[in-house]
């Protein structure tokens, strides 16, 4: 078994059976690293290849007291992170093509007064506690440790709560009125 120090050394000086080494050793643990924030196993795969290219494109960046197994988790990581975002993009690309159309095509006021009252309206069926939660978390702005202050219970259940409003909320909305402003506050919402 090579040190760090030794690996980051055959790496500097082009040593692929160096990355080898380390793909072998470490690409399990990798890739669940990877799959902790990406659930779709392609793409996975494909962050795991994509990690160690990048190592082996930075070799000579590497320093020796430099921790590898620190490094590969890390830019693992990153790169998951870059993908979600990416998707998401493009999973809002249709949506904003929509939100720019309702822009130019002006909506009313009366149409945000209906969508708010529509939103409060779903909010008054909530339980009380759960409302509050829901309340001090998403329109508040408070963190759940914050509310669960507040309402003297857990943060857990503060967390639970709010999970739970949203779902509800978002199901009475969606089915009274899925219109492109209603669906932007859901994000909102649902974040």
């Amino acid at each position: 078994m090579d040190s760090n120090g030794h690996l980051v050394s055959r790496l500097r000086t082009d040593d692929d059976t160096a990355l080898q080494y380390l793909y072998q050793t470490y690409h399990p643990a990798v890739l669940a690293n990877i799959r902790r924030l990406v659930h779709h196993e392609a793409e996975a795969e494909d962050i795991l290849q994509n990690v160690f290219m990048t190592l082996w494109e930075n070799r000579h960046k590497l320093m020796p007291a430099q921790s590898l197994p620190g490094w590969l988790f890390t830019a693992s990581y990153y790169k998951s992170l870059e993908y979600l975002r990416t998707a998401l993009r493009l999973s809002l690309t249709p949506l904003t093509e929509q939100v720019m159309n309702i822009a130019t095509e002006g909506p009313t006021e009366s149409s945000f007064d209906d969508q708010l009252a529509l939103i409060n309206e779903a909010m008054e069926t909530l339980p009380r506690r759960k409302r509050m939660a829901f309340q001090l978390c998403r329109l508040e702005g408070k963190t759940y440790d914050e509310a669960a202050t507040l309402l003297q219970i857990s943060a857990e259940s503060v967390k639970e709560y709010v999970k739970s409003c949203s779902a509800l909320i978002r199901k009475r909305i969606e089915k009274d009125k899925p219109s492109i402003a209603i669906l932007l506050l859901l994000i909102y919402i649902s974040a």
